[in-house]
């Protein structure tokens, strides 16, 4: 019954972050204050009644238009409470029901921990997976927070383990959380390094950007989070196996691009069309944060090594 009831909360609390999520994006691009004014009409500017502003529900209720004006409210509002709120519900779930109770009681404060930066990495993976898709931009005051949230769960995951295995005397920077930290600096680098050194290759050769550096900045800081020792499982793997899958989502998408014979027709302003890598990138990011190690434990068996 607990894990229902922490199943329904999560996914709940993810529909309200969603819909904060909504403001942030629509916001942020035109520099305006997402705590002031109130959400309103973008069309009319009519300031919005508490009902019109429940998360997925007002947007169903409404059909997906102002009441005043008429005004379309996009399919981006709904997708990305959905996309919050069943991700958290999802990562409640998976997480209780690998413990023996299914109860929060049977977590440690390391489990905790950990399901709550699960639960703060997604919220910024569909922020910035919906801003690169809508506006083919990637905001710093997102991704550098992440990063920096990255390299605190990392000092406060070793401090927590080794406080819970040796006792509040022990070293525990010496002896656990500095070389913790000296991988989470290089999981960052190398990840952010390798999709640089990509896009430095593609401008050598074709002479023009074929690669956002916010693209390198996400990737660094999907090294941070999904590279790192903190997740138990073997350094750099699980941040290129996103990088790999959001690298083969974008190419799936743009032959399907491809496909329309309106595009083929017009070869030039498909060479000039642009993609929202970062939104892939992201894609990338969620799926391995929930089945990384199992996917790269299957290949590696299947490799051999």
């Amino acid at each position: 019954m607990v894990l229902v009831w922490a199943t329904v909360i999560a996914g709940v609390l993810g529909l309200a972050f969603g819909s904060f999520l909504n403001v942030c994006i629509s916001r942020w691009p035109e520099e305006k204050s997402v705590l002031k004014p109130r959400s309103y009409c973008s069309s009319c500017e009519r300031t919005l009644a508490w009902w019109e502003n429940i998360p997925l529900l007002s947007w169903l209720v409404l059909r997906g238009r102002c009441r005043t004006c008429q005004a379309s409210i996009g399919w981006r509002h709904p997708l990305v409470e959905l996309a919050v709120g069943g991700l958290w519900a999802f990562s409640v779930w998976q997480m209780l029901s690998q413990t023996p109770q299914q109860d929060l009681a049977s977590l440690s404060y390391i489990d905790l921990a950990n399901g709550f930066a699960r639960l703060v990495f997604i919220w910024l993976l569909v922020g910035l997976a919906a801003m690169d898709a809508e506006n083919l931009w990637l905001p710093d005051r997102l991704i550098f927070p992440g990063i920096v949230l990255g390299f605190l769960l990392v000092v406060a995951r070793a401090a927590l383990e080794t406080y819970y295995y040796n006792g509040p005397d022990f070293d525990w920077w010496r002896h656990r959380t500095g070389t913790e930290v000296a991988f989470w600096f290089l999981a960052v680098v190398i990840s952010g390094g390798v999709l640089a050194a990509i896009r430095f290759l593609y401008k050598l050769v074709r002479n023009k950007e074929g690669i956002g550096f916010g693209d390198v900045k996400l990737m660094a800081m999907l090294g941070g989070w999904l590279g790192a020792p903190w997740i138990g499982y073997p350094f750099l793997k699980i941040a290129l196996l996103a990088l790999g899958v959001g690298v083969i989502a974008a190419a799936t998408y743009a032959l399907i691009l491809l496909a329309n014979p309106a595009v083929r027709a017009s070869p030039e302003a498909w060479a000039e069309k642009k993609l929202p890598l970062g939104t892939f990138l992201c894609i990338g990011g969620i799926i391995s944060g929930f089945w990384g190690a199992p996917i790269v434990a299957a290949y590696m068996n299947w490799a051999g090594f």
